[in-house]
């Protein structure tokens, strides 16, 4: 073999720097305060009343997942399409929601929502979720029934916090009623300067007219000669 057979070179180490350069952008999911409670893959369908028929269809494949804020007690459903992220289940979990089972599956529930924000715009949805096995639609029914206990505490001690700064609020007032009455009547008891001098100069005149009024000495001998 000969020497011009022999290794190829190695090619150059050859760097192009980019075109322009672009910063990076920290992305928000909205999910930064809050916890997972639940997480898993699903199926997700909402009912078309007004189609013709109606009937139900698919709204999206992908994670639900159960959110709790981490300061607020307050808890909401989110789910996601694979691949896209885009966002088709989106409300907060109410104490009046309740999880009906399929007829037909022992693997999805049925669940009502007044305002779903999927689509940006409050909506109510008749909603549908289906899971890989009974097994993981029974973790799903436990997580959303802690959701609505979670829901139920933060509401009513939401509504005893209104009844504390009412009551508070109807005790302020009253307190200032009083203490207005108080320094009316103070006002009205408690005589000003500008009052006194007034009287003063009442009281004067009057002097002034009985002494205009009354004849003197000297006026009553004139008289009587």
């Amino acid at each position: 073999m000969s020497d011009e057979q022999g290794d190829a070179p190695s090619s150059p180490d050859i760097h192009f720097e980019p075109v322009m350069t672009l910063p990076l952008v920290d992305v928000k999911t909205m999910e930064e305060n809050e916890e997972t409670l639940f997480q898993m893959r699903a199926k997700l369908y909402r009912y078309e009343s007004a189609g013709d028929p109606p009937e139900w269809k698919e709204r999206g494949t992908g994670e639900v997942k159960i959110l709790k804020h981490k300061t607020e007690d307050h808890v909401r459903i989110l789910m996601r399409r694979d691949k896209t992220l885009k966002i088709c289940a989106n409300h907060y979990i109410q104490p009046y929601m309740e999880l009906k089972p399929n007829s037909s599956s022992d693997r999805a529930w049925i669940w009502s929502v007044l305002a779903d924000f999927a689509d940006e715009e409050p909506k109510s949805e008749l909603l549908a979720i289906k899971f890989a096995n009974a097994e993981n639609a029974q973790k799903f029914k436990e997580a959303f029934n802690e959701a609505k206990d979670i829901s139920t505490r933060f509401l009513k001690k939401q509504k005893e916090n209104e009844d504390d700064e009412e009551n508070e609020s109807e005790d302020g007032s009253s307190d200032s009623e009083e203490n207005s009455d108080a320094d009316n009547s103070l006002v009205k008891s408690t005589p000003t300067k500008e009052s006194e001098e007034v009287a003063d100069k009442l009281s004067n005149l009057t002097v002034e007219e009985k002494n205009r009024t009354s004849p003197t000495k000297e006026e009553s001998k004139e008289s009587e000669k």
